[in-house]
């Protein structure tokens, strides 16, 4: 099911943060875990799901995705920490 959607993948606890935008949360999640993304979420080893939020538009996650990645890492971090303040990997709750 398509659903935009804003995600920071994190490879653990206060790590390398990568912040992306997806129509498609699992099947990006499972890009992820799985070293099929490259860059720089690969290279860091980014593999856990710390943080997501749902779009109603592509756009309007794309737009958020920019205000994001434009942001602090320490706004990043609040926002995960409010979300998730144990750190763990959301994944299983996605599905």
């Amino acid at each position: 099911m398509k659903q935009p959607a804003v995600y920071i993948m994190a490879n653990k606890r206060a790590g390398v943060l990568y912040t992306g935008v997806t129509s498609n949360l699992v099947q990006r999640v499972v890009q992820h875990k799985n070293g099929l993304t490259g860059g720089f979420a690969h290279r860091y080893g980014c593999q856990k799901l710390v943080w997501y939020e749902a779009g109603g538009s592509m756009e309007g996650a794309i737009w958020r995705e920019k205000q994001l990645k434009a942001g602090s890492r320490k706004k990043k971090v609040q926002l995960i920490e409010a979300m998730n303040p144990e750190w763990l990997d959301l994944y299983e709750s996605i599905l």
